[in-house]
């Protein structure tokens, strides 16, 4: 099971979307084809907000119905866990224009492991040596963070590093925490700290892809994108990543190749793919795939800071 919910994505723009502070409810139902859910195997649901720092979990009942209450609007990544089956996980939007009256939003999970589900089921030795102290500090620095608390978690987490720094959740998470506040420096800093105790440690790795990409060092976040990519080569972070990348390399056969792949593992993901893939269309001359991508973006987040703009640039499209 992924230890960590804080995954990153790499465009500044996207951190400034403003915040609608109502009281939402996610309402969704998980349903693995062919099989029903036990006691044994009620899945564990996480969410992880991308721009308000934000995490909490719950579990699914036998039916695969769950809930998430006093959400504040924002973008978020749901993981479903089932045991001795796997991880998924989407992007999910919590906005006023994708609510119901009551301010609901209902999502329809169908599971589909990832391909590397089994390696999270691996747990390095590095983490297996963590004191309960430092792990207890971790578990103080989720309950701060299901508050929406991000100066109190982030202090729980670096005494956890303190007591025990070879443990690399607490490094992402401090890494992601930086991110988010736009300590882009420091984040990069956290991440690296995770991959010197742990180098295929996921989360850090394609973390710092991200930050190092949002801080501008195009040359020098390649790398570590093409790395993420290979060690889950169905993750939608990753493929989005590595298209940013080549994107602002100017190799844009190879970015929209990947930008293309991370639409259709995660329609709606956070890092706008369709938003950079318009771009690539539009120097090409295809303006009908360009309105095509805007469309479908106003469609997935119609509430978006962005969305104004690519309304306008639709209309000078010619899309009707």
């Amino acid at each position: 099971m992924r230890s960590s919910l804080f995954l990153l994505f790499a465009l500044n723009a996207f951190l400034a979307r403003g915040a609608d502070a109502g009281s939402y409810q996610l309402i969704g139902k998980i349903t693995q084809p062919d099989r029903e859910f036990t006691k044994a195997t009620r899945p564990l649901v996480f969410l992880d907000g991308t721009h308000i720092p934000f995490a909490s979990q719950t579990r699914a009942d036998l039916s695969g119905k769950f809930k998430f209450k006093d959400l504040h609007a924002d973008l978020f990544t749901l993981i479903v866990y089932i045991p001795r089956s796997g991880e998924y996980a989407r992007t999910v939007e919590v906005s006023r224009a994708l609510a119901d009256s009551r301010k609901r939003i209902f999502v329809e999970v169908i599971f589909q492991p990832s391909l590397a589900s089994k390696s999270y089921q691996k747990v390095s030795s590095s983490r297996l040596s963590i004191p309960d102290k430092a792990l207890r500090e971790c578990e103080k620095a989720n309950r701060k963070m299901q508050n929406r608390d991000a100066a109190g978690a982030f202090e729980h987490l670096k005494k956890a590093v303190e007591i025990a720094p070879q443990y690399v959740d607490a490094w992402n998470n401090l890494g992601a925490l930086a991110y988010k506040s736009h300590q882009f420096a420091l984040a990069e800093t956290y991440f690296r700290e995770a991959l010197k105790h742990e180098p295929d440690y996921y989360p850090s790795l394609v973390n710092l892809g991200g930050a190092l990409l949002t801080q501008g060092k195009i040359q020098d976040s390649l790398p570590w994108n093409l790395a993420a990519l290979q060690a889950r080569p169905d993750d939608a972070l990753a493929h989005s990543q590595l298209g940013l990348n080549y994107y602002y390399m100017g190799r844009m056969d190879e970015a929209e190749k990947y930008l293309k792949q991370a639409t259709v593992l995660d329609p709606g993901h956070f890092s706008y793919p369709q938003l950079a893939l318009a771009d690539i269309y539009i120097r090409s001359g295809d303006s009908a795939s360009a309105a095509r991508m805007l469309q479908q973006f106003l469609d997935l987040h119609p509430d978006a800071g962005e969305a104004p703009a690519v309304r306008k640039q639709i209309q000078q499209l010619g899309l009707k």
